[in-house]
């Protein structure tokens, strides 16, 4: 595509480099008043072009730091080289290369790879250490050998400690740091305690690596079959080998510090000012939701790096005309929907960037078909069709309970924007929220929670008491800056400099369909999905919701004021206590402290509560443990009877030494003792709730009581029977 638009030197100078990731507003400055000068004296010196010696210094010293390189690009302005600047085709331009970049390329391949091996392991049968053995030395060698023509390289003297050093002493950078160790040491000193990892993420993991495939299970539990596995491929084979889930939360963690960068570069492409995306880029990790979920195993916001790729790889395309940003975009828009069947909305934007670049991928056809394929494996279509093979609906959401297919889409709309305002909006620590969630209903509208309650999913209006991976979004404090951002942006007056757009090689109306389809998408996700907790859920969105909300020169102009760096100041601040006190992972002596003051004050009902919470908390990674000391040692398969939300994942430690198989109410002797199943826990919990007992089960199936204890998964359920039986041969 030629663009034939004259444009003076300073404009075309605004537009080609402005947008270039030097990590600092000042240097792109610097870079754009560089680049004028050089054009407006085309084929001259640099003394001729920096008459002024203060002018030539700076440029040398520019030029010094390694950032530049002289290069051709086919796709710069023809028009412009023969008008106002008169270069002939050739311009001097940023090598359009961060040292993160590499970074986000090795997480693409890693997670492609687990993917594809997940599968093809599955389908060969071999999905034990050797397989894993042997594709892992393929897959190493690949990229080890094809790094180059990948771009896993650093270019050299691109990052060192004393740039780093440089740039993390800065206020905002630095605040990041100080949260992401934060996050790390939390993620270090305690085992995930994430309720979808505990429940079945984990546990389906453990069910396929026993079998040595995939494999539809049989369980209650209809969320071991039918989400997507991304999440799961990743941890396989670390569960395989260290047979630990300690370090799972790395796989959080590394996509949680590749968010800045990319941040930066695709609002920067689409038109956000360099000096606001330079502010947003810090500032959107320490949403609650991207601060919890870094350090633990729940799969909402891992994907949204390969959101931000998807886009920013796809707008480097039209820039580049390179094949290869071509595929990593398209690989990342796979691993997006592979993650979460809710990220499926959001191919409407990437859709729309790069329907005009397909012609790319002619120019390497091979290498473009194999970058389909290994895209088509690490996708949600292997689980969709499989979806469609064993319950006969792509989604699977006739497996699913009532509430999670939205019934009415125009409820679904309205009613999903007020959960997300209430899920986003509610204060930080909310002592109301056990107040709330019982009155909720009777208190709103009628008129307003009648439609809600046929068509979401029960305890939709549910609120947290403080924010923890498993319900919150971005969070109060992001929420209230971005509220109060737009709000003075409406009421500011209009700014004289209006010039910045982005890259000019991006076509406007593809930028603006990339702005504008994000929330095209939200909406899509609203007529949809009942769910619960969906400022959770859409955690992926935030990061392309954003930029159509940050365009404009008065953005500018805003984070420059006093109030608005104080109110980040208040955001940064709320973040700690978020990381500190949350019951997962917390970084003080709570139990410790909450039982001295109960001692001091006994029987007060806020101390009570906390310390029922951090106590479930503590053990809720392995809840079970009392029961599993009751099964006799050596036991190679113990049965499992529980409802969906019963955790069993004690009864698989230590991992690797024995399997669990669950067994149904209607599940028949010789169903049961076909599975080799000698012993069983079975959930008192779970019986009355089917309305029978332990004794109707025993005298239908046969089965001997041998022990009961009572032990405590929850908080709301508090603590509830449990029971150990064995099957007589």
């Amino acid at each position: 595509m030629s663009i034939t638009t004259l444009l003076p030197v300073g404009q075309w100078a605004q537009e080609e480099f402005a947008f270039a990731e030097l990590g600092d507003p000042r240097r792109n400055k610097r870079l754009v008043k560089i680049a004028t000068k050089l054009a407006a004296s085309p084929g001259g010196t640099l003394p001729q072009a920096f008459p002024e010696w203060a002018e030539l210094k700076a440029a040398y010293r520019f030029f010094a730091r390694e950032l530049t390189d002289g290069l051709k690009l086919p796709t710069v302005r023809p028009a412009v080289a023969t008008g106002a600047v008169g270069l002939d085709g050739r311009v001097l331009v940023i090598r359009e290369q961060m040292s993160f970049l590499p970074l986000v390329r090795i997480w693409l391949w890693v997670s492609v790879l687990a993917s594809v091996a997940g599968w093809l392991l599955s389908a060969l049968g071999q999905l034990n250490e050797a397989g894993y053995a042997v594709l892992g030395v393929a897959g190493a060698a690949g990229l080890w050998f094809g790094r180059k023509a990948l771009g896993l390289t650093s270019p050299r003297g691109l990052c060192h400690w004393k740039k780093a050093r440089a740039r993390f002493r800065r206020w905002l950078p630095g605040s990041f740091a100080v949260l992401a160790l934060l996050v790390l040491l939390g993620g270090a000193l305690y085992p995930p305690t994430t309720h979808t990892a505990m429940t079945y993420r984990t546990p389906r993991v453990l069910h396929w690596l026993a079998e040595g495939h995939w494999h539809w299970i049989h369980t209650p539990n209809y969320r071991m079959n039918n989400r997507c596995c991304g999440l799961e491929w990743l941890t396989a084979p670390v569960l395989l080998f260290i047979r630990s889930d300690r370090p799972l939360f790395l796989i959080n963690f590394m996509p949680f510090l590749l968010m800045p960068g990319l941040t930066f570069s695709v609002f920067t492409r689409l038109g956000v000012r360099p000096r606001v995306a330079w502010h947003w880029m810090w500032l959107l990790p320490t949403g609650y939701n991207f601060l919890l979920q870094a350090g633990s195993l729940a799969n909402d916001t891992f994907p949204t790096v390969y959101a931000l790729a998807a886009v920013d790889f796809g707008l480097r395309a039209w820039v580049s005309r390179r094949p290869s940003d071509l595929w990593y975009s398209l690989l990342a828009a796979a691993l997006l929907t592979g993650a979460k069947a809710s990220n499926l909305p959001l191919l409407l934007p990437w859709a729309i960037l790069v329907c005009a670049l397909w012609p790319l991928l002619t120019r390497r056809p091979v290498m473009s078909f194999l970058v389909i394929v290994l895209a088509a494996t690490a996708s949600a279509l292997p689980t969709l069709v499989l979806n469609v093979r064993y319950c006969g609906d792509w989604s699977g959401l006739v497996l699913e309970h009532a509430g999670m297919n939205m019934k009415n889409p125009f409820v679904g709309i309205w009613g999903n924007a007020l959960l997300l305002l209430s899920n986003n909006f509610v204060p930080t620590f909310f002592p109301l929220a056990g107040w709330w969630n019982q009155s909720a209903l009777s208190i709103l509208p009628h008129a307003l929670t009648a439609p809600m309650m046929a068509n979401f999913e029960e305890g939709f209006m549910a609120l947290g008491e403080m924010p923890t991976e498993d319900w919150v979004g971005v969070g109060f404090g992001l929420s209230v800056l971005l509220a109060a951002s737009l709000l003075a942006s409406c009421r500011a007056g209009s700014p004289a400099n209006k010039g910045w757009a982005g890259s000019g090689l991006i076509p406007r109306g593809v930028r603006w369909g990339v702005l504008v389809a994000p929330w095209l998408s939200l909406l899509a996700y609203g007529m949809k999905s009942g769910m619960n907790t969906p400022a959770r859920l859409i955690s992926p969105y935030y990061p392309l919701l954003l930029p159509l909300l940050l365009i404009g020169a008065k953005q500018a102009v805003i984070v420059r004021r006093r109030w608005w760096r104080a109110m980040v100041w208040g955001v940064l601040l709320l973040a700690v206590p978020v990381l500190v006190l949350t019951p997962g992972r917390p970084l003080w002596p709570a139990q410790t402290m909450l039982k001295k003051l109960l001692a001091l004050k006994p029987g007060q009902r806020v101390l009570t509560r906390a310390l029922a919470v951090y106590s479930v908390y503590d053990v809720r990674s392995d809840p079970l443990a009392n029961v599993r000391a009751l099964l006799p040692k050596g036991l190679s398969v113990v049965g499992f009877l529980g409802a969906a939300d019963d955790i069993d994942i004690s009864l698989w430690r230590p991992f690797g030494g024995r399997r669990v198989q669950h067994i149904l109410l209607s599940d028949s002797p010789a169903q049961i003792r076909q599975r080799h199943i000698q012993y069983a826990v079975v959930s008192g919990g779970h019986l009355v709730d089917q309305g029978t007992t332990l004794t109707a089960w025993q005298e239908r199936t046969g089965a001997e009581l041998v022990a009961t204890t009572v032990a405590t998964t929850t908080v709301a359920l508090g603590p509830r029977p449990w029971y150990v039986v064995r099957f007589p041969e």
